[in-house]
């Protein structure tokens, strides 16, 4: 099943997939299906805490209801939100693909994670806002997964169950911010500014349950800027497998529901094209879209704001 964050006339709820363009809003999903509950859930974060019985009945409401019925009901959304608007947490894992390893000075033998706020999220179909000081701003195409249940401390074996649904997360990265600082041990050097701008993290546009992803190490990703293909990857290419990734932020830190872990930029550029290094947002005209193996495809406009930092000291 596919599930979304969107408004739809002037509500905001959560819905599931009926095309790649619409949905059906969950309640009336329950309504066709005969579902007198009085409570629907209103937020994504209030369905994956409703845990795997709660979204057993929306998908059960959905093998119900003829394909004509969706069909009728079904309507596009006015607007695209994050899946998950306000996740607990965003994890980002640095530096996780083979591609990358030529580049890597000293490197650990473990996932290096960072932080992401919140507060950087935008939705399918948002514009990546950035400003002309920021220097050189680039897409970074990911794998991202919600968790559904709290964890700590799980065995690599174990650590897929903690998944809820799996999505697109387009990690955007200020290089030139990144720039201003020392490059010394670089896996460890992400700063707030640089990874956490306001913008700087596209989710979505679809929720796909654990269930119908087979293999999360195994999924072709792309990203396009302006139409050309500037990576062509897949997610085998990672260095540490998706469950590793889980295991080893667990040891750490609690995972809880609604939580948000992004594997690794899908980085090699497709043949004979450019990489990502070379798509600088700055200087080459959007959209930017990603587009992972079922899970579907995010696009996003990108505006450029001619802007100077503003006077910040007091004195």
């Amino acid at each position: 099943m596919r599930l979304a964050s969107v408004r739809i006339g002037d509500q905001d709820v959560i819905a599931a997939a009926v095309t790649e363009e619409s949905v059906i809003e969950i309640g009336n999903l329950l309504e066709l299906a005969g579902d007198a509950s009085p409570h629907v859930p209103r937020s994504m974060r209030e369905l994956i805490s409703g845990g795997d019985a709660r979204l057993s009945e929306i998908e059960a409401a959905g093998s119900e209801a003829t394909a004509d019925t969706l069909t009728l009901r079904a309507m596009a959304p006015d607007a695209w939100y994050p899946p998950v608007r306000h996740p607990g947490k965003i994890l980002a894992v640095a530096m996780n693909n083979s591609d990358t390893n030529a580049r890597k000075i000293s490197a650990p033998d473990h996932p290096a994670f960072f932080l992401k706020p919140p507060s950087c999220l935008i939705g399918h179909g948002e514009a990546v806002r950035i400003r002309s000081y920021y220097g050189s701003v680039h897409p970074k195409p990911e794998l991202a997964l919600v968790i559904g249940k709290s964890t700590r401390d799980i065995a690599p074996e174990d650590a897929l169950d903690a998944v809820y649904d799996y999505t697109i997360f387009n990690d955007i990265t200020s290089n030139g911010m990144r720039g201003e600082t020392q490059r010394v041990e670089q896996h460890l050097s992400y700063a707030a500014r640089h990874k956490g701008s306001d913008t700087f993290g596209v989710l979505g546009p679809w929720l796909v349950t654990h269930d119908e992803v087979e293999n999360p190490d195994d999924l072709g990703v792309e990203c396009r800027v302006g139409g050309e293909v500037v990576a062509d990857d897949n997610t085998g290419y990672y260095d540490f497998k998706v469950a590793e990734v889980i295991s080893f932020i667990s040891q750490f830190q609690t995972l809880e529901p609604g939580d948000v872990i992004s594997l690794g930029t899908a980085s090699r550029p497709g043949a004979g094209s450019k990489s990502i290094h070379h798509a600088d947002l700055q200087t080459v005209a959007g959209p930017v879209s990603v587009s992972i193996e079922g899970l579907g495809r995010q696009e996003n406009p990108v505006i450029v704001e001619d802007k100077a930092l503003a006077r910040w000291r007091l004195n």
